[in-house]
């Protein structure tokens, strides 16, 4: 009953009007932005690595890191498979387009959560909740943001974490045979020992591990293209048609790659969904759009290359089937595409679907080459680099679910007494472990319609909140461009709001300053001065 009911909820929720509200709010808010997603990629990565650092706050890349530990996980591997096997080559263009544009939703909802931060018992704290209560008006924005604080408290610390630990306990069981409890104890110690550290304990295990698991996973596609370098364009011909509905071969599917495309993009960079504000609030910087450019270059960084590293791993093997929607007699998914790739159940009973399959199965095929016979039972080599790159992806994405489910705690017992608030945040760390462990043992698919529900009742909320705010986050971007041309660079933009426009950005107007008397820096953001 309760399955059912969930089933239904979920079909509202990531109904049409969700996914192309999200990208129609890409089309929109890029014309807005006059698509600063291309006019400042090189200043994206210059503030990427040129953040500012406080004690109260962390940096640009730290806070980029902690992000992509968020936005990068196991959708990225198997995510990517299942828009394949569903939409087709031309699947991957649509992950493309959405990236592209919902790199501006990124934009407005990271700066939003910069302007509208509170400096929360000695952190830097900030998200949807925090710019619904204080910038919409009345009571209608304190019913969003507390609303939208336990619809991620419960998804973060719940739900989410069993789907993301199954992942890396099923991929090294698969490659190793290690038993699931185990792995689920080794997750719980080293959980434990970094998410009670707070903030700044997660997001620098975020910036070693991130960097380091997006460059390896991106290097092994680099391999693959090496060694298929002569089946490149053709590839990307495949692609372009398949998008299109040109390519025979994929034909009558349009509508079906169209709308995966964009709800695996959508879901896999979370542009829209209000997860990326949480660490962009975080971070110490002179101006709210520092912090927007960067969290856009996130996306770009989880759908332009890392998802676009699994697709082509599988697309230049050949390791992935795509169904036209049907089902045969027997209850099998009837197949344009057959790679004849598929996982089977201790039944026999095969899965042909989207699964970390396609990748393991790809990378085997690279190496083995003319001589590659598939088989759903071998461990080689590409199942080891699925198991190890599913336990960095899915291991930092639990990491950021616990410091959004951290920051939220904090945002609904921002009155109570420290001691009050530090031992329901403790509550929260504990239930999430728990998830963790009872994940790796079993994760019921009751527990990916909780968590998919959530999340996307999250995006609901936030796509209402950043259409009535979005005016702040686009005057900001106009503000440092402005900055950029009248002082030489946005190195010395200086975000100073207007009292009477925006009385609630309390940190802009109050603390920031403060700080900046305090210390002597205010000078820093006088080029004249620099130079001498």
């Amino acid at each position: 009953m309760l399955e059912t009911i969930v089933g239904v909820l979920n079909d509202v929720v990531w109904s049409k009007p969700l996914v192309y509200g999200l990208l129609a709010t890409g089309i929109i808010f890029s014309l807005m932005l006059r698509f600063f997603q291309v006019r400042h990629i090189k200043e994206m990565v210059r503030l990427m690595f040129h953040g500012e650092k406080s004690p109260k706050g962390i940096s640009s890349f730290q806070a980029i890191a902690l992000s992509l530990a968020g936005r990068v996980g196991t959708g990225n591997i198997v995510g990517v498979s299942t828009a394949i096997f569903i939409g087709g080559p031309g699947a991957l263009f649509w992950m493309w387009a959405t990236a592209f544009l919902g790199a501006s939703t990124a934009f407005i909802e990271s700066s939003l959560g910069q302007i509208y931060k509170r400096e929360e018992k000695g952190e830097y704290r900030g998200g949807p909740a925090y710019y619904m209560e204080y910038g919409i008006k009345g009571g209608l924005g304190k019913v969003l943001g507390i609303t939208f604080a336990i619809i991620t408290i419960i998804s973060m610390g719940l739900l989410l974490p069993g789907v993301q630990a199954n992942a890396i306990a099923s991929g090294f069981h698969n490659a190793w045979g290690i038993p699931y409890w185990i792995i689920g104890v080794v997750l719980a110690i080293l959980l434990a020992l970094i998410v009670f550290g707070g903030l700044r304990s997660i997001a620098n295990v975020a910036t070693a591990i991130v960097p380091f698991m997006a460059i390896l996973y991106i290097l092994m596609a680099v391999v693959v293209i090496a060694m298929n370098i002569k089946e490149v364009p053709d590839l990307f011909v495949l692609i372009f048609k398949s998008a299109f509905n040109l390519e025979a071969s994929f034909g009558g599917i349009l509508g079906a790659m169209i709308e995966i495309g964009v709800k695996r993009g959508l879901y896999s960079n979370e542009a829209g969904q209000g997860t990326g504000p949480h660490a962009a609030a975080a971070a110490e910087v002179s101006h709210p759009a520092k912090q927007g450019l960067v969290q856009s270059f996130s996306v770009y960084i989880d759908t332009l290359f890392v998802c676009t590293a699994t697709g082509l791993i599988i697309l230049l093997s050949g390791t992935y089937n795509t169904t036209n929607g049907e089902t045969d007699g027997n209850g099998m998914p009837s197949l344009l595409y057959n790679g004849d790739v598929y996982v089977q159940s201790v039944d026999g009973t095969k899965d042909y679907s989207g699964t970390a399959m396609y990748v393991q199965a790809g990378i085997d095929k690279a190496f083995a080459g003319a001589d590659y016979v598939f088989d759903p039972s071998y461990s080689g080599f590409g199942s080891y680099f699925v198991a190890i790159a599913l336990f960095f992806f899915a291991f930092t994405t639990i990491l950021a679910y616990s410091y959004m489910g951290e920051t939220n705690v904090a945002y609904l017992t921002r009155n109570m007494s420290e001691k009050t608030s530090k031992f329901a945040m403790n509550i929260m760390r504990t239930m999430l472990i728990f998830a963790t462990v009872f994940g790796t043992i079993r994760t019921a698919e009751l527990a990916w319609d909780l968590g998919d529900l959530g999340v996307g009742a999250m995006a609901w909320l936030n796509i209402i909140g950043i259409w009535i705010l979005f005016k702040p986050a686009v005057n900001s971007l106009r503000d440092y461009e402005k900055q950029m041309k009248e002082k030489g660079s946005g190195k010395y933009a200086l975000y100073t709001p207007d009292p009477a426009k925006l009385p609630e950005a309390k940190f802009w107007l109050e603390d920031y300053p403060e700080r900046l008397r305090e210390s002597g820096e205010i000078d820093s953001f006088n080029p004249k001065l620099d130079k001498k």
